[in-house]
């Protein structure tokens, strides 16, 4: 839990319905002596704000990175023990165990002429979304025309955070995935929120480890044309997990439901099958692209 720890303080954050139809956050698990335990932030607690700053009404992927910060540093959180209990204000120590997942590159091709950005995603940890960013714009200002997104060998991890990665590539309104179970809670469409970062074209290199968040990112750039996938077929594993901190400290994860592709396909036992078996040209890719969005639009 510390490796995939989004907030820094060792929390995991829950969006809960309150009474007015808005949203609240409550404290769904701790790391046991971790710096928000130790502060006395309690399972159950609702997160009112952070530095000053109101976070009722956003999101727990908001509110957890407003919670990170640079290691060993404080952030100031105000918490509502429990239903009514007491309302109480923290000063909590930063541990951020998770390494960078990402490493990138600038390659030039046809004798120099074209740049190609080329970034090397490990897994979706809690420094994934931040990271990438910063690749992405770096490339972009090192004169990048074309993007390579290497998810092979990337097993997963956080759900989360691969959802907001696709978002860099989508246009708003765009499915990144729909989420199918049997509590009507986790039957949703994500959809993208925002404009893109980049909008040039992209492969995304996946293999038989490619897994989970990644297979997640890897069909939502795939089916709404923004990237071709390039290599062997995937994992296969599209199950939502949750895991239930028990009184001693040990865990239960409970399988809940399972993602499906934008254009409805279960990725759970079935992987999803690439473009291409090896590299492309790139006008081979940018005309792939073109004709996939002429399908989609009828």
């Amino acid at each position: 839990m510390a490796r995939y720890d989004m907030s820094g303080i060792g929390i995991n954050l829950r969006e809960i319905p309150d009474d007015n139809g808005g949203v609240k956050l409550k404290v769904l698990g701790l790391i046991l002596d971790g710096p928000a335990h130790v502060a006395g932030v309690r399972q159950g607690d609702e997160v009112l704000a952070v530095n000053g700053v109101d976070v009722r009404g956003k999101s727990a992927f908001e509110v957890s990175s407003l919670l990170q910060g640079p290691n060993e540093t404080f952030v100031t959180i105000e918490v509502k023990h429990g239903n009514c209990g007491p309302i109480q204000s923290l000063e909590v120590q930063r541990q951020l165990v998770a390494r960078t997942p990402v490493f990138y590159r600038l390659e030039q091709i046809d004798n120099g002429s074209t740049s190609v950005g080329y970034m090397h995603l490990r897994e979706f940890n809690a420094l994934a979304r931040k990271d990438l960013v910063t690749a992405m714009k770096r490339l972009q200002d090192m004169g990048a025309s074309f993007f390579v997104l290497d998810l092979r060998d990337n097993l997963g991890g956080l759900v989360q955070a691969g959802i907001e990665i696709a978002k860099l590539f989508l246009n708003e309104g765009e499915t990144i995935t729909y989420t199918v179970g049997r509590d009507p809670q986790y039957q949703k469409t994500i959809i993208a929120d925002s404009s893109p970062l980049v909008t040039a074209p992209v492969i995304v290199l996946v293999n038989n480890k490619t897994a989970s968040a990644s297979e997640i990112v890897a069909s939502a750039l795939h089916d709404n044309c923004r990237g071709v996938l390039v290599g062997e077929r995937t994992f296969g594993k599209g199950l939502i997990q949750s895991v239930f901190e028990l009184r001693d400290g040990s865990g239960v994860v409970v399988t809940i439901g399972k993602y499906v592709t934008p254009n409805h396909m279960d990725i759970n036992g079935n992987g999803i099958e690439p473009d291409y078996g090896s590299f492309p040209a790139w006008n081979d890719v940018t005309q792939h692209l073109s004709q996939c969005n002429m399908h989609r639009q009828g």
